[in-house]
């Protein structure tokens, strides 16, 4: 089985001891056999190790900080949250806000400590809110950051969590949220009283021959009008694109521009990658097909 290495931050890969090579969004393939439950090791600095022995068990259960991605030639196996190898405690701020004591903290990974009369929460953040400042936000809290924010309920359930910017804040909250998809898509959100109460969507850039398709997929994906993309035969269909295509939750480039990975969710932290192949005429998409 071919297998596909790839960490959210740059590793040291071992398989049985032996040095594989240094792994991050850039991958590393190896040829194994599930048989041989060969021992793996991403190690990356800082950081806690993320050990399995890959074999048939690891394939149907992976440990936490894995994602297992099946793909046509075999698996993609990414290493991901990881832990930093410091378990020391360091307070970051502590604040009252909204009636709740918050304390912002770093002790392997980040987390908000959420106290009020509804009990006390830990709250799992990812690193890059390590900067973020707390505010009232009706009933809710926001915690805004650098390059991204989080609300939080009272009850210490996190609600929303994105990287984005954030553009007007109280009892009303408007943000603007990047997609990074080829378009550059973004939406702009408004929130108030818990609830969104108005989206929309905008777009950056056109799509290219080579995106064209990557376009199309991510577009349906995120709620964006897909009828641009399609023939005059298809336009009417646009609005049932996402039923046809099922529930996939994002989208993978090939070497091909006309084929297009959609991934779909088998279980926690476990996935398929199926892939579709259009046709154009006259630079619209008329033929939507699987392989």
């Amino acid at each position: 089985m071919q297998v596909i290495f790839l960490a959210e931050k740059p590793c040291a890969l071992k398989v049985n001891g032996a040095y594989f090579g240094m792994v991050d969004g850039f991958e590393k393939r190896a040829e194994l056999d599930v048989k041989d439950g060969l021992f793996c090791e991403f190690l990356p600095t800082g950081y806690e190790a993320v050990r399995f022995r890959f074999d048939e068990e690891f394939l149907l259960a992976p440990p936490p900080h894995i994602d297992l991605y099946f793909v046509k030639s075999g698996v993609a196996v990414y290493c991901r949250d990881l832990v930093k190898s410091d378990p020391s405690l360091t307070v970051l701020w502590q604040e009252k806000t909204g009636g709740s004591l918050l304390t912002l903290c770093m002790q392997g990974s980040l987390q908000l400590n959420l106290e009020n009369e509804k009990g006390f929460h830990i709250v799992r953040l990812p690193e890059e809110l390590s900067d973020c400042k707390p505010y009232a936000l009706g009933e809710e809290i926001l915690l805004e950051g650098t390059i991204g924010f989080a609300v939080v309920s009272r009850e210490g359930e996190l609600l929303l969590c994105t990287e984005g910017k954030v553009t007007e804040k109280g009892e009303t909250l408007k943000a603007e949220i990047p997609f990074a998809d080829s378009m550059g898509h973004t939406a702009a959100i408004e929130r108030k009283a818990g609830k969104l109460v108005s989206c929309s969507i905008r777009s950056r850039y056109e799509p290219t021959e080579r995106t064209f398709a990557l376009a199309l997929f991510e577009s349906v994906l995120i709620g964006a009008d897909a009828a641009p993309f399609l023939a005059e035969d298809l336009k009417e269909k646009a609005g049932s694109l996402r039923q046809f295509l099922g529930k996939y939750v994002s989208v993978v480039l090939t070497d091909d521009p006309a084929l297009t990975g959609l991934v779909y969710g088998r279980k926690p932290h476990v996935f398929d990658v199926r892939y579709f192949r259009v046709t154009l005429e006259n630079g619209k998409i008329a033929n939507i097909r699987e392989e």
